[in-house]
């Protein structure tokens, strides 16, 4: 049995690889289904607890991750994970700070970094990486 989100569960990101990632906003409610196994929460300030395994990157609202090298290490954590497990990435509103840590688990993929934010948007939210320095944080994230 799979330890995966399935492809229509709402939220759900299919990578190239197959690899399914959740993102959503942390202020709407839990979607039903099953929790995550392990989720990635992407605020300015701790987070609040959860009943599933979390890591906080603090990455401020409409910003760039405080520490990059974190950022990375925790995103590459998440895209190894998500073979196996329900990998969750959220931030407050789920499109901005979720599609960008979305779009750099896309390159971590295999997707160019060039075309990770359209494909985020294709196929998580029209309305994903919300900033210009998003979007330059992405297109560098493979350097």
């Amino acid at each position: 049995m799979s330890e995966t989100w399935q492809p229509a569960d709402p939220g759900v990101l299919r990578l190239p690889s197959g690899r399914l990632v959740r993102g959503r906003g942390l202020r709407r409610p839990l979607p039903d289904g099953p929790l995550p196994a392990y989720g990635v929460h992407l605020l300015g300030k701790q987070p609040p607890e959860v009943d599933w395994e979390a890591r906080w990157l603090r990455w401020p609202d409409f910003r760039l991750p405080s520490s990059p090298a974190d950022a990375r290490a925790v995103l590459g954590e998440a895209w190894e994970r998500a073979a196996e497990e329900r990998v969750e990435v959220a931030c407050g509103g789920g499109r901005g700070r979720t599609g960008t840590a979305l779009a750099c688990i896309a390159v971590l993929d295999g997707v160019q970094a060039e075309l990770a934010v359209d494909f985020v948007r294709r196929n998580y939210d029209p309305r994903a990486v919300e900033t210009p320095w998003q979007r330059r944080y992405v297109r560098r994230f493979a350097d």
